[in-house]
C-alpha cells in the first residue's frame, strides 16, 4: 500500500475518491463541498435506499459502509459518538487508512476522553485526524468567503495529517495543526465556547450600567420623590439612560489603557521586559480590543440619546413654559458669554472625542488592520487612544464644570456620577504622563528594547566568582 502522502500530490487528487461516514446535513454538506472541487465522493450509510437527497453525482455503497471503506483511503466519520461502536467491526477494512473525526459533543466533559482518542482506540490499525470539526454545514455549503477560514487538525500521524491538509487546503480553509491527538478534547471543546473573549468585557459593562443606573436612580429620581415631594419617574427611559450610559463608556475606555500603563510600570520596577506578567494583567490584556468595542457601542447609544433631546416632551415643554413666562413679564434673558463657551466647547470637544472613538473601532477590525502595519496601528490605537481618552475626559470635565462648588449636587451625600467616572480616566492620563517623561521614557525604550537593569547583589556575587 503507498503511503498517504503519494496517494494526495495535486496531480492525483483529481482521481482520488474520498468516503464520508453519515448522511446527515453535515456530511451531505461536506460532500456536495467535497464534489464541486472535484473529488470523487463515496458514501457509506446504514439505510443506503433512505438516506435522503444528497448531492448530484456522489454515490451511495449498499453495503453498509464495508463497501464504502474499501474503496477510499480517506474516510471521513460524520456520525455521532453514541454510534461509533459499529466501526469496531469494521477494523479489518479500515485498518491503514485516515479517519477524519468530525464529532462535537453537546457539552464540555461529556465523556472521560476525546472522541478522535476513543476512535483511535476502537481502530487502533487507522490513523485518526481530528478536523472540520469547527464548521458548520452552512460553512461548507456557502465556502469559506462567508463564514470562518480556519481549519483546525491534530493527529498522531504527520502523513495523515498532510493528507487532511491538503484536502482542507483544496476546500479554500486555512489549517492550523495543533499537535498530537491529545490536543482533540481543545478542538473539540471550540464550538462549545460562546464569546469567550467577550465574557469579562460584557460582565463588567453589565456590571457597572446596574451599578449606575440603580446609584444614580437613588440618588435622582427617589431623592426627589423623598425630599421634595416630586415624581420625575418618567427621567427614567431617556435622561438617567443618558447618564448611565457615557459613564460607563468612559470608564471601559479607561481600562482599555489601563492595564498598558501598569505593564510599563512593572517593566520599570522590574528592570527588564523577560519576566512575565500576572496571569490577571494577561487575560486583561487580552480583552481590551473587546472592551473598547463595548465602550464605542455605549457611547454611540450616548450620542444617539444626545439627539433626541430637542424632540423630548419634558423639553419641548420646559422650552415653551419658559418662553411664556417671559413674555409675560416682558423680559429677556442676557446673553451669557461664559455659558456659550462652555457648551459649544462641551459639544465641539465631545463630537472630537467620538470622531476618534470611530477611528479607534474601525481600525479594531480586521480587514482594515490587515492592511496597517505595525507602526501605523500602534500609532492609531496606542497614541490616538489616549488622545481620544483625553478628549472624551475633558469633555466630561466641561459638563461638571463648577458643578462641584455647589452644595445642591450632593444629594444625600452621595458624589454626582460624572465626578465617580473622572476617577478612572483621570488616574491613567496622570500616569501615563509620568510615563512621558524624559527620564522614564528613555528608561522605558531601553527596557523594551532588551536592556536588563542589573541587580548589584547579583553584580557582586558574579564579581567574587571571578
Amino acid at each position: 500500500m503507498k503511503p498517504a502522502s503519494n496517494l494526495f500530490t495535486p496531480a492525483a487528487t483529481e482521481q482520488e475518491m474520498l468516503c464520508i461516514f453519515g448522511t446527515g446535513d453535515l456530511g451531505r454538506s461536506l460532500g456536495q463541498r467535497l464534489f464541486q472541487t472535484g473529488y470523487k465522493v463515496v458514501y457509506g450509510s446504514r439505510r443506503p435506499h433512505s438516506c435522503g437527497p444528497l448531492p448530484p453525482g456522489t454515490q451511495v455503497q449498499s453495503m453498509i459502509h464495508v463497501a464504502a471503506a474499501q474503496s477510499a483511503r480517506l474516510v471521513f466519520v460524520c456520525i455521532h459518538r453514541e454510534n461509533y461502536n459499529f466501526l469496531e467491526t469494521l477494523a479489518p477494512q479500515l485498518k491503514g487508512k485516515v479517519l477524519v473525526d468530525v464529532s462535537n459533543n453537546l457539552k464540555k466533559n461529556m465523556y472521560p476522553e476525546a472522541n478522535a482518542e476513543y476512535l483511535q482506540r476502537l481502530i487502533p490499525g487507522a490513523q485518526v485526524v481530528k478536523g472540520f470539526n469547527t464548521l458548520s454545514a452552512w460553512a461548507l455549503q456557502n465556502g469559506p468567503s462567508d463564514a470562518s477560514r480556519q481549519v483546525y487538525v491534530c493527529g498522531n500521524s504527520l502523513e495523515a495529517k498532510q493528507a487532511v491538509i491538503e484536502v482542507a487546503t483544496k476546500l479554500g480553509f486555512t489549517v492550523l495543526d495543533r499537535g498530537s491527538l491529545t490536543a482533540a478534547r481543545e478542538l473539540e471543546d471550540f464550538p462549545l465556547q460562546l464569546f469567550p473573549e467577550w465574557r469579562l468585557p460584557l460582565q463588567l459593562a453589565t456590571g457597572l450600567t446596574a451599578f449606575f443606573f440603580f446609584y444614580l436612580l437613588i440618588r435622582d429620581v427617589i431623592y426627589s420623590y423623598v425630599v421634595n415631594d416630586k415624581d420625575i419617574s418618567f427621567r427614567i427611559m431617556a435622561s438617567l439612560a443618558n447618564k448611565v450610559f457615557p459613564i460607563v463608556s468612559l470608564i471601559m475606555l479607561s481600562l482599555c489603557y489601563l492595564p498598558g500603563v501598569i505593564a510599563a510600570f512593572l517593566q520599570l520596577y522590574r528592570g527588564t521586559k523577560y519576566k512575565r506578567f500576572p496571569d490577571w494583567l494577561d487575560r486583561w490584556m487580552l480583552c481590551r480590543k473587546q472592551l473598547g468595542l463595548v465602550a464605542l457601542a455605549l457611547a454611540s447609544l450616548h450620542v444617539l440619546y444626545t439627539l433626541i433631546i430637542p424632540i423630548r416632551y419634558y423639553v419641548r415643554y420646559r422650552l415653551a413654559a419658559h418662553t411664556i413666562s417671559q413674555i409675560k413679564e416682558n423680559k429677556t434673558s442676557p446673553f451669557d458669554t461664559t455659558m456659550a463657551w462652555r457648551t459649544d466647547s462641551y459639544y465641539v470637544i465631545g463630537i472630537l472625542g467620538f470622531g476618534l472613538y470611530l477611528l479607534l473601532g474601525i481600525t479594531s477590525l480586521p480587514s482594515v488592520s490587515n492592511v496597517l502595519s505595525w507602526r501605523e496601528f500602534s500609532f492609531i490605537q496606542s497614541k490616538l487612544g489616549y488622545l481620544t481618552l483625553f478628549f472624551c475626559t475633558f469633555h466630561t470635565y466641561l459638563y461638571g464644570w463648577d458643578k462641584f462648588l455647589q452644595p445642591s449636587s450632593y444629594k444625600w451625600f452621595m458624589l454626582p456620577g460624572y465626578m465617580l467616572s473622572l476617577v478612572v480616566p483621570s488616574v491613567v492620563l496622570v500616569l501615563k504622563l509620568l510615563l512621558l517623561l524624559p527620564c522614564v521614557d528613555s528608561t522605558l525604550t531601553r527596557i523594551r528594547q532588551g536592556w536588563e537593569r542589573t541587580d548589584p547583589e547579583q553584580e557582586r556575587k558574579k564579581l567574587l566568582l571571578t
